[in-house]
């Protein structure tokens, strides 16, 4: 007679603390993994500064031994578009991180409302929120705010590296300038306008791709009001 491997019972009913179980494993997970991925940003960060630090001394060197000349100037472009270039990639990352740092508070949220759901008269004792939605994700991030401030914005870290890559643009683009065509007035005012561009336009782009992230998610456990998609 054949004999057959017992087939598991997934149908079976799951008792609440298995339940609370399966929930904090996953938070841990979600919390170790959002712990990596700010290191890891904070640790570009510090590189990328570290780089910015070395090329503007060597500039200054440089340009201290070649009596800043036309020498200097063609040093300088080349200094700076590397820096640049690393710039735009550290960039990249912090706003993806940025992205991935909003799942995790998204996802972190609605494991507390399934938390509620178990059991809910802990829904007393939590600050951040129980709900996975843009109204939630304010909470979680802005505990004594309703809405986030416009410090929050051009405090954040996104904002900190645009700037920054936006004066290094913009230096780089007057070295170009200057190098091309000998006339320093204009070279400082088109470096200026270019590095006004970019960081007008990044910082466009960037709240344009949180407004679309939050447009196209649909909360599990929303809250009682609408939420506004207002960054």
């Amino acid at each position: 007679m054949a004999h057959h491997a017992a087939q598991p019972q997934f149908d079976a009913p799951i008792p609440p603390g298995v339940r609370a179980q399966l929930l904090a494993t996953e938070h841990w997970g979600l919390l170790a993994a959002r712990t990596t991925a700010q290191n890891e940003v904070l640790a570009r960060i510090a590189i990328f500064l570290t780089l910015v630090s070395a090329g503007l001394v060597s500039l200054a060197l440089v340009g201290q031994a070649t009596n800043f000349s036309d020498a200097f100037i063609a040093f300088s472009v080349g200094v700076l578009a590397f820096i640049v270039l690393v710039g735009v990639l550290t960039q990249v990352r912090v706003m993806n991180i940025g992205m991935e740092d909003l799942m995790y508070v998204v996802a972190m949220n609605r494991l507390r409302g399934a938390y509620v759901e178990l059991d809910p008269g802990v829904e007393h004792a939590f600050m951040s929120s129980t709900h996975d939605d843009f109204l939630g994700v304010q909470q979680t991030y802005y505990f004594f705010s309703p809405k986030r401030g416009i410090s929050q914005v051009f405090g954040s870290t996104m904002a900190f590296i645009i700037l920054i890559n936006s004066a290094l643009l913009g230096l780089f683009v007057a070295s170009v300038f200057a190098l091309s065509t000998a006339s320093l007035p204009m070279a400082v005012v088109v470096g200026a306008a270019v590095a006004l561009i970019y960081f007008t336009s990044l910082f466009w782009l960037g709240n344009r791709r949180f407004r679309a992230t939050i447009a196209g998610y649909r909360p599990l456990y929303p809250s009682q009001a609408e939420p506004q998609n207002d960054p």
